[in-house]
């Protein structure tokens, strides 16, 4: 449920209910910088930033972005610089704030632990942004798209408030390179702080290998994992071996890339079952294969709380109750080259003349992949840019094909377009899961839209004892 779908308002109702309410930690300097340029209606961004322990940090980011009544409808958002290795110290203090906002509002109004997601593969921005939501308190860190072996070691660093490294991925580095990411906390603090609470740490994997490789090899505590199904939503792992498509271009699964559950038991730690797990029956299984519960992202994607826009939801929630939705893993969309789950929508960039008629940029780059430049240092290529300038950078071509730009798609899908040139605005792209079909599961009678809490009213069925009858039936489906 990345930028902003799984905002601060939806964290903080799940959390208030007794679930882990998680914040999407991707993007939010963008989200932080296009909130307050639309004027920070109702205050709470400013509101945030008064509760930052920086305070000359918090008004230098207030002083750069703020813009009062709002910014005009077809101007264009201010240009945040793209993240990089180095970074200029304008961006890292937008991160370090952005984080912080995000996670304290979470958490405010309530006791329960908040937790934080990000993704392993735009490593730019772990460093700043891991210790703003560090400085907020936040309870539990999440992180998949990659693997993050050497996360934990951060999270123990920055409780002490100490400098930290952690690798960047550089296509073609050779050895001696320096492709290590630095970031000191002392360098940004204006006063003293005490020692910061060292937040749960868990690994998002989709197969045995890499759950295995993060608890017997990470540099640090690893308390958890979150064991990810293809049919979640977003970006999924790739199928292991050659990639082959089915008749409607989707990649095709096999019996090497399901998971051993017995054998994530033998690690130790406890895990938690995702992609396809938002259903009290499904709850129940994964309880009875030995999970500590389950992450649920399509469901709560279309409550009330969540930041993805009211028309969106309401014209795909009418195609769930008319059975007409469709979702398409597509292994093309993504400039990773991972599989990325679109649901079909008219207007947005799931639509093949609305792709075809964007002009291909990169503005945004948070998928860039950095590489080796011939003069030896970090360039960054995305294969959703002009194809003529991702080729000057060593790029293959034949990568480009299909790619769309998601940086800006998931950006518009909660209520921030880009507007180019006064008239051309960015389109969403809407990923949810394969179960998006079953949510009409939350609706209250009468009603064609629910909350968070009716999410987990209904989830927490789950919990209750079973009759004799049902208690067979689980049996059979574990």
């Amino acid at each position: 449920m990345g930028v902003g779908v799984s905002g601060w308002k939806l964290a903080q109702a799940v959390s208030r209910a007794g679930q882990l309410g998680v914040v999407s930690g991707t993007a939010l300097d963008q989200v932080l910088a296009r909130r307050l340029q639309d004027g920070d209606s109702d205050g709470a961004m400013r509101r945030g930033l008064e509760a930052f322990p920086f305070p000359a940090m918090a008004e230098r980011v207030r002083a750069r972005y703020f813009v009062a009544g709002g910014k005009a409808e077809r101007a264009a958002y201010l240009t945040v610089p793209l993240l990089a290795k180095d970074m200029p110290r304008e961006l890292a203090e937008l991160c370090i704030v952005s984080n912080f906002v995000e996670v304290f509002l979470a958490r405010e109004g309530h006791g329960n632990p908040v937790g934080i997601n990000y993704l392993e593969k735009i490593q730019a921005a772990l460093l700043p942004c891991m210790y703003g939501a560090m400085l907020a308190g936040v309870e539990y860190v999440i992180m998949g798209a990659g693997i993050p072996l050497k996360m934990p070691g951060v999270l123990d660093r920055y409780a002490e408030h100490q400098a930290a490294e952690y690798p960047m991925h550089v296509t073609g580095a050779l050895e001696g390179d320096d492709t290590t990411m630095r970031f000191d906390p002392a360098e940004f603090m204006e006063c003293a702080v005490g020692p910061l609470h060292r937040p749960k740490f868990l690994a998002i994997v989709s197969s045995n290998t890499l759950a295995t490789t993060m608890v017997k090899k990470a540099n640090g505590r690893v308390d958890g994992l979150v064991i990810e199904m293809r049919t979640a939503g977003g970006h999924n792992a790739p199928p292991r071996g050659k990639l082959q498509l089915s008749e409607i271009g989707e990649p095709i699964y096999g019996e090497r890339d399901a998971i051993d559950i017995p054998k994530l038991c033998e690690l130790g730690v406890p895990f938690w079952l995702a992609g396809g797990y938002g259903h009290p029956d499904k709850l129940r299984e994964a309880l009875a294969l030995g999970a500590a519960g389950i992450q649920v992202g399509t469901a709560f994607a279309f409550a009330d709380e969540s930041g993805l826009r009211p028309d969106y939801k309401q014209e795909l929630m009418e195609k769930v109750v008319a059975g007409t939705v469709s979702i398409f893993t597509d292994p093309l969309a993504s400039p990773t080259g991972f599989p990325f789950k679109v649901a079909h929508l008219e207007g947005t960039v799931s639509e093949v003349d609305v792709y075809e008629e964007r002009p291909r940029i990169c503005n945004l780059g948070f998928l860039r992949e950095a590489y080796r430049t011939a003069a030896g240092e970090i360039g960054y290529r995305c294969a959703s840019e002009p194809l003529s300038l991702y080729v000057s950078k060593g790029g293959n071509p034949l990568d480009t094909a299909g790619r769309k730009c998601i940086c800006n798609g998931l950006l518009a899908n909660v209520g921030f377009p880009q507007v180019l040139n006064g008239n051309r605005v960015e389109q969403g792209i809407v990923t949810a899961g394969d179960d998006i079909t079953t949510i009409a599961q939350f609706l209250p009678p009468g009603q064609t839209h629910y909350s968070a809490l009716d999410v987990i009213t209904e989830l927490e069925k789950g919990l209750r004892p079973l009759s004799a009858e049902q208690d067979e039936r689980i049996a059979v489906v574990v």
